[in-house]
C-alpha cells in the first residue's frame, strides 16, 4: 500500500511538472512590474531629454537676444537674457530655475574673445517612476556663449558679388575704431589687392578674404560669419512732386533751398554753396561736383531717385571739390545724409572721390549704389557710415563713427553663437 501511494504520488508531481499549461500566464505575471518599470523609466528619460533640449534652446536664444543687446549698447542684460529664456517656458527666479550671466565667460574657448558672453540655465527637473531610486529631483543645465557684434562704419549689402568690398593699387583705408562687414557670400567677397592697406577694427564678411596679410585689425578678422543687418532697412524719405529746380547749375557763392531738383544738380569750379537744412530731391540727372567747387550744409539728406522709374539719379565728385555735409537729427532720415532710392537697378553708379576734402556726417546709404570713394578725416568729431550694394575705394579714406550726436544707427552683424 505504502509503494502505491508512493507511486501514485511521483505520477501526480511527474505530471505536474510535465504540464506547460497556463505558464506563459505566470511568467507575464512575474515580468509585469520588470515591463512597466522599463517603459515608465524609458518614457521618464524621454521627458528629461526634451526639458534638456527645451532649455538649450532658451540658453541659446537668450545668449544671442542678450549678446545683440550688448552690440547696440543696450544695459540690463540679465533683464533681456531672462525675458528671452520665459518664452520658452524656462523662467529664471520660478520652480528652482536660474540663470547666470558671465561676461567674459567662465569657462571655455572664448574667455578671452571679446565681446563675448556667456548664459547658463540651471534647474530641477522632478522625478516620478525613478524616485523609487532617489528622490532628489534631476539637476538639468543649459549653457551658450555668444559673441556681440563690433559697431561698423562699412558694409556691403551684395549677396554674391565677387570683390564686393574691393582695395587695389596703393589705396589705404583706416577705419578708425570701428568695423568692416560684407554680406557676400563669394570666395573674395572683400578684396584687398596690390600693396593696398586695410586697417580696421575688426573685418567679417559671409564669403571669403583675399588679400588677408595686407590688413590690420584690432581684434581680429573672420570668413564665414553670419550677415550684417541692413540697419537702414525701414527708413524712407517723404513724398516728393512736381520740380522746384530743373537742371540746376552753380559756378558762384549762394544758400540753396530744400526742394525737387529735376535733372540734377552741378556744381562747377568756383562754386561755393551752402545748403539749407531740409531734404534735397535729385529726380533724375546727376550731382556733379567739379574741382573747386564747394558744397557744405547741415541737417541735409540728399535723395537720390527717379519720379518716372526710370533714369534714377547718380553722383559723381572728382578730386579737388570739397564737400561736408551733415545729416539731420531728427525726422524719417535721421542720420542719412545720402539716401539712395531702392528701386533703382543694381549697380547704379556713385562716385566720391575727394580724399580728405570730402566728408559726410551721418551715413552714406545706397542699398543698390556701387559706389566709389574716397574721404573722411577719421577725426575725433567725425561720423561716416558707407553702406551700399558694393563698395571700391580709390584713395585715401579715413572713417570713424563717433556719432553720438549725428543720429545714425548702429550697425553690425549684432551677435553670433559660437558655444
Amino acid at each position: 500500500m505504502r509503494q502505491y501511494l508512493r507511486n501514485a504520488t511521483a505520477l501526480a508531481f511527474g505530471a505536474f511538472a510535465g504540464d506547460t499549461a497556463g505558464s506563459y500566464v505566470v511568467l507575464a505575471a512575474l515580468s509585469m512590474p520588470v515591463i512597466i518599470g522599463s517603459v515608465s523609466l524609458g518614457a521618464e528619460v524621454g521627458l528629461w531629454y526634451y526639458k534638456h533640449q527645451l532649455m538649450q534652446s532658451a540658453a541659446d536664444s537668450a545668449a544671442l537676444s542678450a549678446a545683440a543687446a550688448a552690440a547696440l549698447g543696450e544695459s540690463n542684460l540679465t533683464t533681456q537674457a531672462a525675458a528671452i529664456a520665459s518664452s520658452y517656458g524656462v523662467a529664471p527666479g520660478t520652480n528652482g530655475v536660474t540663470l547666470a550671466l558671465n561676461t567674459p565667460p567662465l569657462s571655455g574657448p572664448n574667455r578671452a574673445t571679446a565681446g563675448a558672453l556667456e548664459i547658463v540655465l540651471q534647474g530641477p527637473q522632478p522625478r516620478f517612476f525613478s524616485q523609487f531610486f532617489s528622490s532628489q529631483p534631476l539637476a538639468v543645465a543649459a549653457r551658450a556663449v555668444a559673441v556681440s557684434g563690433h559697431p561698423g562704419c562699412v558694409l556691403s549689402l551684395n549677396a554674391s558679388a565677387s570683390s564686393a568690398i574691393n582695395l587695389q593699387g596703393t589705396n589705404t583705408v583706416a577705419l578708425n575704431n570701428c568695423s568692416l562687414y560684407g554680406n557676400s557670400s563669394s570666395g573674395a567677397a572683400l578684396n584687398v589687392g596690390g600693396s593696398a592697406t586695410l586697417s580696421a577694427m575688426y573685418a567679417a564678411v559671409v564669403g571669403g578674404i583675399s588679400g588677408a596679410s595686407n590688413i590690420t585689425t584690432m581684434l581680429g578678422m573672420k570668413s564665414g560669419a553670419s550677415a550684417a543687418a541692413d540697419p537702414y532697412a525701414n527708413a524712407a524719405y517723404p513724398p516728393f512732386s512736381g520740380c522746384d529746380y530743373n537742371n540746376f547749375t552753380t559756378s558762384i557763392t549762394q544758400t540753396m533751398a530744400p526742394g525737387v531738383y529735376c535733372g540734377g544738380m552741378t556744381f562747377k569750379a568756383g562754386a561755393n554753396v551752402t545748403l539749407s537744412p531740409g531734404v534735397y530731391y535729385l529726380d533724375q540727372g546727376s550731382f556733379q561736383a567739379a574741382g573747386q567747387s564747394t558744397i557744405q550744409g547741415a541737417g541735409v539728406t540728399l535723395v537720390f531717385t527717379s519720379s518716372t522709374g526710370k533714369n534714377y539719379a547718380t553722383a559723381t565728385s572728382t578730386g579737388g571739390a570739397t564737400i561736408n555735409l551733415t545729416a539731420p537729427t531728427t525726422g524719417p532720415l535721421a542720420g542719412v545724409v545720402i539716401f539712395g532710392d531702392r528701386g533703382m537697378p543694381t549697380s547704379t553708379s556713385f562716385k566720391f572721390a575727394g580724399n580728405g576734402d570730402q566728408v559726410f556726417g551721418g551715413a552714406v546709404y545706397l542699398p543698390k549704389g556701387a559706389l566709389s570713394f574716397s574721404g573722411g578725416t577719421g577725426g575725433a568729431n567725425n561720423c561716416t557710415q558707407l553702406i551700399a550694394d558694393t563698395i571700391n575705394f580709390v584713395g585715401v579714406s579715413n572713417l570713424a563713427i563717433n556719432c553720438g550726436a549725428y543720429g545714425t544707427k548702429q550697425m553690425s552683424n549684432l551677435a553670433s553663437l559660437v558655444e
